[in-house]
């Protein structure tokens, strides 16, 4: 069998820059001398059947264009398998690619590590509802940011960012703490009212606002953030140091790392990598190394020397 780069393409990912992303890294390949095989699905169900064929033909490495919605979509199939990932970031927030050092509006770049990247096991957070199980790549949010992410999704009007800025200030109205209850790794439950619990393997969410600022995505743990009942008023005055990453520090936000965590409320809301998952109860395990991702050398040196 010829050896070859199967590229899996989610042509409407980041409002059609998944279409493009795609045409460029292809034709880089391909002028590379590379064999490419692509494979373009409609929807998500069609992504998913595509990368079960093009896993199925052995490729060595497999290109994904598209965004973190997209690679988080299939990743119990390429966590499976014992090919490679590239990801050609092509979504909205591309917090994966953020987090990876990979190259983001470059796609002839991101696809160049098809060739001359460099392998990087990284963990793979899941959590578990009472509707099943579902992996994620980035941050799951329950509470505050989690509420908005569902406002967000389930308002039809207006579009783009003014649509989660709408939802948003709805939440900010309906502002209240959740009476969340918090088990992490076996210790006993205990009450932990709050704004927001965000569980994370790696830093940012929302295409850059890093809430687990300093996660590492290859350490085998997760960041867990508490931050506590806050008001209106006290929660705007933190966003300007969670944009910045600096809001550990604050007494109103809790930082530790642990492996596992269970998280439940009344009314809560469950979400990772931007899709609801579940409600009222969940419970959230690292997967250590459980998916290989290529990133530039350069990358891996600065790792080192951390």
């Amino acid at each position: 069998m010829v050896e070859h780069i199967a590229v899996l393409v989610n042509p409407f990912s980041g409002k059609g820059r998944g279409g493009r992303a795609a045409e460029l890294a292809v034709g880089h390949l391909r002028g590379r001398g590379a064999e490419v095989r692509v494979y373009a699905g409609t929807s998500a169900a069609d992504t998913a059947r595509l990368a079960v064929a093009a896993l199925a033909d052995d490729p060595r490495a497999l290109v994904v264009v598209g965004g973190d919605g997209t690679l988080s979509g299939v990743l119990d199939t390429l966590c499976a398998a014992a090919v490679p990932v590239v990801l050609v970031p092509a979504g909205t927030g591309n917090d994966l690619a953020r987090a990876l050092g990979l190259p983001r509006g470059d796609a002839v770049g991101a696809a160049e590590l098809a060739l001359t990247g460099v392998p990087r096991p990284i963990d793979i957070g899941e959590v578990r509802t009472a509707v099943g199980k579902r992996k994620f790549l980035t941050i799951a949010a329950f509470g505050f940011d989690a509420k908005v992410s569902d406002r967000t999704n389930r308002l039809r009007w207006p579009h783009g960012a003014p649509r989660y800025y709408l939802a948003l200030l709805i939440e900010l109205v309906r502002l209240h703490a959740m009476d969340f209850r918090l088990a992490v790794d076996g210790e006993p439950p205990r009450r932990a009212p709050g704004t927001l619990i965000a569980v994370g393997s790696t830093s940012s969410y929302g295409g850059g606002m890093p809430i687990c600022a300093g996660a590492v995505p290859d350490d085998g743990l997760l960041d867990i953030v508490h931050v506590a009942p806050l008001g209106r008023r006290r929660l705007l005055r933190l966003f300007p140091l969670l944009l910045r990453g600096a809001h550990l520090s604050r007494p109103e936000v809790a930082h530790r790392r642990a492996r596992t965590v269970t998280v439940s409320a009344p009314g809560l809301v469950v979400y990772a990598d931007g899709e609801r998952l579940g409600e009222d109860e969940c419970a959230v395990t690292v997967l250590p190394a459980a998916l290989t991702v290529m990133v530039p050398s350069s990358t891996m040196e600065s790792e080192r020397t951390r």
